[in-house]
């Protein structure tokens, strides 16, 4: 029996690779701990019957009872699934997302939840890995032919009717490619921007590491700079509220804040308070002193609130522990043959990774407030469950690299990766 038979016979239930288990395995005990304690605040209003126990019951359902066992099965599916489905998966992500604003909630201003079968979840959350899926397929079915494709066309409409070339560049690379990718953030940029702005920043990369070429990426970067520039002088979607957030950002870094009433601090200020009162070691766990003053520590400032009570060192860790997923999935791209397990390896890894510095970057101020929870540590039910979805997807990939069971179709290797 030959090695590769051997491997493949071999069931194993944490299957692909093992560093990144234990890596997820300890950002969820963190997450137990710093959600149970962070909830303090939720669970002794006045006005809410609930306690902090009932909160961490519901977030050891939604972690153990749901994400675990979702990842244990979308590890086990094979890639050529997630390939297959691909395209279904991307327009049902799409059209619940164009749903929100008409059938979904409100949430600080902007709608972003809808309710299916009694379960609320943000649709944004599922167009986020179902672009990467889509980019994907797209940019590995066309590997043979992607050093000389285009996918940006002309400026002027009208050859876009008269032109064949023009006529060509849109079927062959701005319809495929390019206009899936700029959909996703037109649709989910209206209720969460920051968001559109990871998906932008992600699917670059992919074509970049896809073979798109600079020519064609740089066009894509101007027209992005001169669409949110037009987004921003006419004050569409949550232009003021973007505007409003960059204001603060540059008016703390600007302007000296000791004079401020205490009631008057923004999160972020209350965050860097946090990280301060925690020093190197933290006050303790269960001690925090700010998270009663935050309006949403179980989070979007949940980073701040783990070096309150960890202290600096830990939170370090926790960063460390984010790159560590990186390049884990690096070296489980390094290592596909063909396309598509690589591409869609980068982009979910890459997702995870800058979802993470994003929300710490705003902690310390270096950025201003973009609502980006921490994946795997913060409580919300949406993220936690499609970051799952997420790492089952990489898991899948390493398993099959490691069982040497990918399809390789002709023209899908990433020449020179």
């Amino acid at each position: 029996m030959s090695d590769e038979k051997k491997t493949s016979g071999n069931f194993s239930f944490f299957a692909g690779d093992k560093v990144l288990w234990v890596i997820v395995a300890a950002l969820v005990i963190i997450s137990i701990l710093v959600v149970y304690s962070s909830t303090a605040k939720m669970g002794y209003n006045p006005r809410d019957a609930r306690t902090t126990a009932s909160f961490l019951k519901q977030h050891l359902i939604v972690l153990l009872v749901i994400c675990v066992p979702v990842v244990l099965v979308v590890h086990r599916i094979n890639c050529r699934v997630y390939n297959r489905l691909a395209t279904v998966v991307y327009i049902l992500s799409l059209l619940l997302t164009l749903a929100v604003p008409f059938i979904g909630g409100v949430t600080n201003g902007a709608a972003r939840w809808i309710s299916i079968l009694g379960f609320q979840f943000q649709p944004s959350e599922a167009l986020k890995i179902a672009t990467i899926m889509f980019l994907a397929r797209q940019l590995s079915s066309r590997q043979s032919v992607m050093d000389r494709l285009r996918i940006v066309p002309s400026l002027n409409p009208v050859k876009w009717f008269t032109d064949p070339a023009q006529k060509r560049i849109w079927m062959s690379g701005t319809l495929p490619i390019l206009a899936p990718m700029l959909a996703s953030c037109v649709v989910i940029f209206p209720a969460h921007t920051s968001s559109a702005v990871l998906v932008f920043g992600v699917s670059l990369v992919m074509m970049f590491i896809g073979r798109v070429r600079l020519a064609e990426l740089a066009k894509v970067v101007g027209l992005a700079v001169a669409a949110v520039g037009v987004i921003a002088i006419l004050g569409l979607g949550r232009a003021d509220t973007a505007g409003g957030r960059v204001s603060t950002w540059v008016d703390l870094w600007t302007h000296s804040q000791v004079d401020k009433d205490v009631q008057d601090l923004t999160d972020t200020e209350r965050s860097m308070i946090a990280i301060y009162e925690g020093g190197l070691l933290g006050r303790g766990a269960g001690r925090s002193a700010v998270r009663v003053e935050m309006t949403h520590p179980e989070s979007d400032y949940i980073y701040a609130f783990f070096v309150e009570e960890y202290g600096l060192i830990m939170a370090l860790l926790v960063l460390l522990l984010y790159l560590w997923i990186f390049f884990r999935g690096i070296e489980i791209f390094k290592h596909c043959e063909t396309a598509f397990p690589g591409l869609l390896v980068l982009g979910l890894v890459l997702t995870i990774t800058c979802q993470a510095l994003l929300h710490i970057m705003v902690t310390v101020n270096l950025i201003p407030e973009t609502g980006q929870n921490l994946p795997l540590i913060s409580r919300g039910g949406s993220s936690m469950l499609f970051t799952a979805i997420a790492i089952g997807m990489i898991q899948s990939v390493s398993r099959q690299n490691d069982e040497k069971s990918h399809d390789k179709p002709r023209g899908e290797s990433i020449v020179g990766k």
